[in-house]
């Protein structure tokens, strides 16, 4: 009776410990993930979404930002 108790215990921490773990590295991700906000990429694609460029300077600087020089 008490081994299966504590059997029964063992499962239940494991499958807790398994649910953290795989909500602390998607947390993680997440947070690793997010641009920085004074990222080239980032400004420019506020930028655009304000209306202070148009389609064709947004897509001529995002065009240069992603050459390798």
């Amino acid at each position: 009776m008490i081994t299966r108790m504590v059997l029964v215990l063992f499962v239940i921490a494991a499958v807790a410990a398994v649910v953290l773990g795989v909500a602390l590295v998607v947390h993680t991700s997440r947070r690793r993930s997010a641009p920085a906000p004074d990222d080239p990429r980032e400004i420019l694609k506020r930028r655009y979404a304000a209306g202070e460029i148009d389609e064709d300077e947004y897509l001529r600087r995002m065009s240069g930002l992603s050459q390798d020089w």
